[in-house]
């Protein structure tokens, strides 16, 4: 043990993983399953470079991998059923009226063309067009913790519309025949099955991959669910004249509407931006108590370098919660990260559909553990971060 850690730490943190396995352990019908279950995923919390077939049965005290290889890929069991177990834990630990959900993708980069959805496709990940499969995720954020709560596997239409392909990938024929569904239903499969579980969220974020489609933002008011989504400077919206683009919106924005104001804390210390904040004016119906507005984030070094939101919340809200809530969404790229160096969500080479929803969900089960970890436990807390013109009809805030 070091100074800091104490045997009594380690004992209450071994507690916490046998807590959530008790969490996961219903999911698993056979012991021979609930016995590879715990291996694989103490594996995946092990300090081993690759968190691969051979390096976790390594960790599990196996000699080769086939115990490891079976329980991904044949043993029977229900992925999603662990997701639901892995979404109730960390709404137990983390879920308030501050949390938020937060969707956005990743990719996994690959070599050949077998491994179910994959294909040359832009990567926000490696910023280019990879071969690669992409994964959309749901992430709870709250002021104390964030983790991974639901994932699914984009299909795109080279997949959908060739079934002797998706046979070969173990795609369920189901799922092929619902055709090619964008990222915005992905997300909205997942919002809308945490909050049909009862995860106790306040808001939405997004970046303009969703924000930008407003069947989503459509979805979202109908359930009356506040949200706060990025969209790109060409989005429009109405005003008395027509509709206008919100960066012609915000050109008109006098110099006091701006306001210096943290959207949080990043690695770097606060993240610091000049906001602006408008009421857009309601041409359709808005439902009774919410407003729809316009925010923007303009880099304190470079005016020029300025961000696009759209927001509808109660009409109550102010703005520090505004500002709070567009830089949460950063909470999700860090949980790519964590879960990719710390869990291996990314370390897997299985190709088949439901091999690589059991890998995903079991590294999220991973670091959930890790966040639910650090949120609740002041030292583990402090060892997690260490490791990783025209007048407007708008009215300005």
């Amino acid at each position: 043990m070091t100074d800091d850690v104490s045997t009594q730490d380690v004992v209450a943190w071994r507690a916490g993983l046998d807590e959530l396995f008790d969490h996961l352990a219903g999911c698993f019908g056979r012991v021979e399953s609930r016995r590879w279950a715990r291996a694989y995923l103490t594996g995946l919390l092990a300090p081993v470079e690759r968190k691969n077939g051979w390096q976790l049965a390594e960790a599990a005290g196996a000699t080769r991998p086939t115990g490891i290889q079976h329980f991904v890929d044949r043993s029977r069991w229900d992925a999603d059923a662990v997701r639901d177990q892995v979404r109730s834990y960390v709404a137990r630990a983390l879920a308030g009226p501050q949390g938020v959900l937060v969707v956005d993708e990743t990719g996994f980069c690959k070599k050949g063309h077998l491994s179910a959805g994959v294909q040359r496709q832009y990567s926000g990940t490696a910023g280019r067009v990879e071969n690669c499969q992409l994964g959309v995720f749901l992430a709870y954020a709250a002021p104390q913790g964030r983790a991974l709560i639901d994932r699914e596997l984009y299909l795109p239409r080279s997949w959908a519309d060739d079934p002797d392909r998706c046979a070969q990938a173990g795609i369920p024929d189901e799922r092929c025949a619902q055709g090619v569904l964008t990222k915005p239903r992905l997300a909205e499969a997942m919002i809308g099955r945490a909050l049909d579980a009862g995860v106790q969220a306040g808001w939405v974020a997004a970046d303009c991959a969703d924000g930008r489609d407003g069947k989503f933002r459509a979805f979202l008011e109908a359930r009356r669910m506040p949200y706060v989504v990025e969209v790109s400077l060409k989005q429009t919206v109405a005003d008395t004249d027509g509709r206008r683009r919100v960066d012609t919106l915000i050109d008109r924005a006098p110099a006091d509407a701006w306001h210096r104001v943290s959207s949080g804390t990043g690695v770097r210390g606060e993240r610091v931006y000049d906001w602006a904040w408008a009421t857009l004016p309601a041409f359709d119906e808005v439902p009774s108590g919410f407003v729809r507005t316009l925010l923007a984030r303009r880099s304190v070094d470079d005016t020029d370098d300025i961000a696009y939101y759209l927001c509808f919340h109660p009409d109550s809200v102010v703005r520090e919660e505004i500002v709070r809530v567009a830089g949460a969404r950063w909470a999700i790229e860090e949980c790519f990260q964590a879960a990719k160096n710390e869990t291996g969500l990314d370390h897997y080479q299985v190709r088949k559909w439901d091999p690589w929803y059991r890998h995903i969900t079991m590294a999220m089960a991973a670091h959930a553990f890790l966040a639910v970890t650090a949120a609740t436990d002041p030292k583990a807390h402090a060892g997690w971060v260490a490791s990783q013109s025209p007048r407007s009809a708008v009215s300005w805030r």
